[in-house]
């Protein structure tokens, strides 16, 4: 024999006066129950939660009372200050600087016994319990700032090919191998000239950097065939700056921009926006900026899991399709 399944619900305001009337009237909860339509047990478990000191029932005082249980059931990042292993996983992570949306992709594709999504790990750091965590984001802020656009100054060189001319098959963004390349600049009221060469690779989110001492060809050149010895590239995408002059000497097919149109590289200035957010925030002095530090950021961002290779990191997809060779892996 199938046992009887009931179903248990609230009372909703208009029913919580109407009780108080039936109730004023004479009824038991048995008849309360049927004419409200209720289980019987609704009307019990309301009487005897929202009831007035003295034991009468007042619809007002329950709709009071029951309000403020509901806002104090579910406190920000209980489903994390629960579990201590899922509490546990996302601080080891954050402090590895993953993303709270990395942390929850990851999550679902090793398939762990704990699961938080992007929003429950942001809920928990903005919570009293997560605060102290939220020094671990890139931003280090409890809200979302808001982004402004501005507009960078471009400029013309010769011998340029439009990226529109490219035969096909190059910067086709199903193949993999095909970048984009742009520079990062000390600020322009310092005397310095130094900068940092920014390779990424569009398909598998790969980021290659190199320090270069001014922003003359020569120097983006041989940061260009420094790189190319050590990744597999295809094409190039580039905007017009000076330093992309020698293009032809990078030893791979170089593309240009139109004019002011930085969005037509759009994962390189993605990239430059995540190393300025972790690693160099605007202001640098590349003068004063280590090797070492550089191949941190390096490694960093080549090892955050993401979103759009599946949660996977950009060196594991690049090993698997012969990009790179013998790299390190951060698990």
């Amino acid at each position: 024999m199938v046992a009887k399944i009931r179903n248990f619900s609230q009372l909703n305001n208009e029913k919580r006066y109407s009780l108080e009337a039936l109730i004023f009237e004479g009824h038991n909860q048995k008849s309360c129950a049927k004419v409200l339509k209720v289980d019987e047990g609704t009307i019990s478990r309301e009487i005897n939660r929202y009831s007035r000191e003295d034991g009468v029932y007042d619809a007002e005082e329950a709709i009071r009372r029951a309000r403020i249980k509901r806002s104090n059931s579910k406190y920000q990042g209980y489903q994390i200050e629960k579990n201590s292993d899922l509490k546990k996983y996302i601080i080891i992570n954050l402090k590895k600087k993953r993303s709270p949306d990395e942390i929850s992709g990851r999550m679902r594709r090793d398939k762990e016994q704990f699961y938080a999504s992007k929003n429950a790990i942001y809920s928990w750091l903005r919570s009293s319990y997560g605060q102290q965590y939220c020094k671990y984001l890139c931003t280090k802020r409890y809200t979302r700032k808001p982004q402004k656009k501005d507009g960078v100054k471009r400029y013309m060189i010769p011998n340029m090919v439009s990226w529109e001319l490219a035969p096909l098959g190059s910067l086709n963004k199903t193949r993999y191998g095909n970048g984009e390349v742009d520079t990062m600049v000390s600020p322009k009221k310092s005397e310095e000239r130094e900068a940092l060469a920014v390779v990424a690779l569009r398909k598998e989110k790969l980021i290659c950097l190199r320090k270069i001492e001014n922003l003359k060809p020569n120097s983006m050149t041989s940061a260009v065939q420094e790189i190319k010895k050590e990744t597999k590239i295809l094409s190039l995408l580039a905007d017009r700056g000076i330093e992309n002059k020698k293009h032809q000497s990078f030893g791979v097919d170089t593309f240009f921009c139109d004019p002011h149109s930085p969005w037509q590289k759009p994962h390189v200035e993605n990239q430059n926006g995540l190393l300025r957010k972790w690693w160099f925030p605007k202001g640098t002095r590349w003068k004063d900026v280590s090797e070492e530090r550089i191949k941190k950021a390096e490694s960093h961002l080549n090892n955050k899991w993401r979103k759009s290779l599946g949660y996977l990191s950009a060196y594991e997809v690049a090993l698997a399709h012969g990009i790179i060779k013998g790299v390190e892996i951060i698990r």
